[in-house]
């Protein structure tokens, strides 16, 4: 019998559950939070210690992930807005329903912005959203219907669309046939509600004294901001609750290989987002598939999640598409080790181009690739020129005119347009001239050199480059090796074009027609 295939993958949502707390000694945001629903996963399938995203910026990520390719690899698919997806590339849910007879749908997001919106899994025909996408504003909705109906009522409401949607396409789908089914909610996005961390969740933002990054201003405004943002997870961990409790009403739970990830880090945080540190890459990734994946197991395998699409092909008995250059995971999910199974499984690569498309003067990209390894981050920056945070607008003095503190936490535009508008990024930019903050935003924002190391065990925040320093010349050297062989056997225009086409028209420069996404 073929197995259901369910995948839950949340916008912008980092490496944040309780079930990772474990693995990473005392002091961690994990363990200030409880996510029992992913946790459930973990526990009755396989959590996985090192999952990175292909790219920390949505639509090059979920182009990656559903061809099971590098991003580069999916034409206008490899930038944010302006992408337009290329439907000769095959998809796995595509392949799934004409191929292995799979009845396929979603709700909320699965692939934006870009034109056509959600087009790699059937755009509008395969979306089952007839109670609405309230879900996707969760602290904003609940906020304005407290007074009315509760927190916890308002927050059923919101519970009951997520279970009506998933019924609506359980009751379309054909008796006996198997599905394949995304649910994309979008509410970790910003942007959310300020302090309801607090106020719906009960999580007091200083808490988290002592547990942010060492790039993070460690004061009460960022603290609340993470705060806020961590009720968001928690409310996505709700949501894949009641997708376990309809599988298991509907009698499909133990025939359903259920797999829940999200598409970068946090947004509008320093070196988040849109970055390919730690916090912008790694993704929690947590797989249970009865009778295939042994329950408890902890698998340390680095892990893309563009190999999610030739599994999902895969476990659906279906051949994996030529064009798919991503790695089936299952060896992985059959075996019964943990720890490091495949010796093979040690790195990551990713990066990124334009996201924000005018950003930057010109409408120009921010160019990079990484390879991450268990000790390693290895970065280069083939524009060291650019802002990669995009174009400051005056704000690199820090003698110049501040803009309104709101216009900072909710406009993007104001400044710095790569990084999402948020309190943080507010403060930040306020205290700009404190001495303790200017190195930090610096960091954040400033411009970096071509080339950029950082020895995870000597510095686990990343904040010394050490790409110039003697002592790691030959480490730099090899992961600079590794590197460049697989950007060139996967035929990366930024490394086997001249001109590259990210650098023109209409990868770059003013925009095309474009489609907004319609998240309703």
């Amino acid at each position: 019998m073929k197995p259901n295939i369910v995948f839950a993958f949340a916008d912008d949502w980092g490496r944040y559950a309780s079930a990772y707390a474990e693995h990473e000694g005392t002091g961690s945001l994990n363990e200030l939070i409880s996510t029992p629903n992913f946790d459930r996963v973990a526990k009755e399938g396989a959590l996985f210690t090192n999952a990175l995203v292909p790219a920390p910026t949505c639509t090059p990520c979920r182009s990656s992930i559903l061809s099971g390719q590098y991003f580069w690899q999916t034409g206008l698919g490899a930038i944010l807005v302006g992408a337009v997806w290329d439907e000769s590339i095959p998809t796995y849910p595509l392949e799934l329903e004409s191929k292995g007879g799979y009845f396929i749908g979603y709700q909320y997001k699965v692939w934006s912005p870009g034109r056509s919106n959600n087009a790699p899994i059937g755009a509008t025909r395969t979306r089952y959203q007839p109670a609405g996408g309230k879900f996707n504003n969760f602290s904003h909705w609940v906020t304005r219907h407290a007074d009315e109906l509760g927190v916890d009522g308002a927050k059923d409401v919101l519970y009951e669309e997520t279970r009506q949607n998933f019924r609506a396409f359980l009751k379309a789908r054909p008796d006996d046939q198997p599905f394949c089914y995304w649910w994309g909610p979008t509410n970790t996005h910003r942007t959310w509600e300020r302090g309801s961390g607090m106020a719906l969740w009960g999580m007091n933002p200083d808490d988290l004294q002592d547990r942010l990054p060492a790039f993070m201003p460690d004061v009460h405004e960022v603290r609340e901001d993470t705060c806020d943002y961590l009720g968001e997870c928690l409310a996505v961990d709700q949501g894949i609750g009641i997708l376990l409790d309809e599988l298991n009403s509907a009698g499909e739970l133990e025939n359903t290989l259920f797999v829940v990830s999200g598409d970068h880090g946090i947004p509008g945080m320093p070196r988040a987002k849109c970055n390919l540190y730690n916090i912008g890459c790694e993704a929690a990734l947590a797989m249970r598939w009865p009778g295939v994946i042994e329950p408890g197991r902890v698998v340390h395998d680095f892990v893309n999640l563009m190999d999610l699409a030739p599994t999902f092909c895969q476990a659906g008995g279906i051949d994996i598409p030529e064009d798919m250059t991503a790695h089936s995971l299952m060896p992985l999910l059959t075996s019964t080790a943990s720890g490091q199974v495949e010796p093979e499984r040690d790195f990551v690569v990713t990066g990124r181009e334009r996201h924000v498309h005018h950003a930057r003067d010109g409408m120009l990209p921010y160019p990079q690739r990484s390879v991450r390894t268990r000790d390693f981050i290895y970065i280069i920056n083939f524009e060291p020129d650019r802002w990669p945070m995009g174009d400051p607008r005056g704000l690199d003095d820090s003698n110049a005119p501040t803009p309104d503190y709101e216009a900072l936490a909710y406009d993007t535009m104001v400044a710095y347009r790569d990084l999402d508008a948020s309190p943080t990024k507010a403060w930040m930019i306020h205290h700009r001239g404190d001495r303790e903050v200017k190195p930090l935003l610096e960091l954040a924002v400033g411009k970096r050199p071509r080339e950029e190391l950082y020895d995870l065990n000597e510095d686990p925040h990343y904040m010394k480059n050490v790409a110039d320093d003697p002592a790691y010349a030959n480490v730099r050297r090899a992961m600079e090796v590794r590197l460049m062989k697989i950007l060139v056997e996967q035929h990366d225009p930024r490394v086997t074009e001249q001109p590259c086409r990210f650098e023109s028209a209409p990868y770059a420069g003013p925009l095309a027609e474009f489609q907004m996404p319609d998240w309703s």
